[in-house]
């Protein structure tokens, strides 16, 4: 009892070296948890069914904004596309890198028409010098163009880059499952896809 009392800082090492085990263990429990959760995540029916859900409601606005616009025009392959991808996006939460790049490319797609215009005019008086193009390996070939098929992963390091690929891949199978099965219950056929005005009509009515 006399020799903790006399060695105050023997104690304070010991509380601060047991915080700093404590504080390990809780953090490699976190990334057990998480490695699990990766696991299975997109994988699962009640995953699948809420993305559905979503993804018809959003189509059906979709449709909706449409119709509604002077030309009446049939909805767009792509609209349907940007459509379906944001609402995967919301369904991983910002969680990832991509699903945050998917949720700010509609800013970045406004801010980028007045920027182009503002370059046209630039471009017209300057002459730029072609950048001189760099050799790369095999390796470094696929890395670059693995993260330019993963929304907002061009620049990221080869492990984070692996994490995000497997990750968008897994949510863009779970994607082409509920809108395959969308899709069949919408036209009520089980043979193939509907074109994408078939669908959007079907969507409006």
């Amino acid at each position: 009892m006399a020799s903790s009392i006399s060695n105050p800082e023997a104690n304070s090492d010991l509380s601060r070296e047991s915080k700093q085990n404590k504080q390990r263990r809780i953090e490699c429990e976190d990334e057990a948890e998480e490695v699990e959760i990766g696991k299975t995540r997109w994988k699962t029916e009640a995953e699948q069914r809420i993305y559905s859900s979503k993804l018809l409601e959003a189509l059906r606005q979709t449709c909706r904004n449409a119709s509604s616009a002077a030309s009446a025009s049939p909805v767009a392959s792509c609209a349907i596309r940007e459509t379906a991808n944001r609402v995967l996006a919301v369904a991983a939460k910002g969680r990832t890198r991509w699903s945050r790049s998917i949720l700010k490319s509609r800013l970045r797609l406004n801010n980028n028409k007045h920027k182009k215009q503002k370059q046209q005019k630039v471009s017209r008086h300057k002459r730029r010098k072609k950048p001189v193009a760099k050799k790369l390996s095999a390796l470094e070939r696929k890395v670059r163009f693995l993260g330019g098929i993963v929304p907002g992963c061009r620049k990221l390091s080869f492990p984070n880059l692996l994490e995000e690929a497997t990750d968008y891949i897994a949510a863009v199978e779970m994607q082409v499952r509920a809108m395959t099965a969308l899709a069949e219950l919408l036209t009520g056929s089980d043979s193939s896809l509907p074109p994408p005005d078939r669908l959007g009509s079907n969507l409006s009515s």
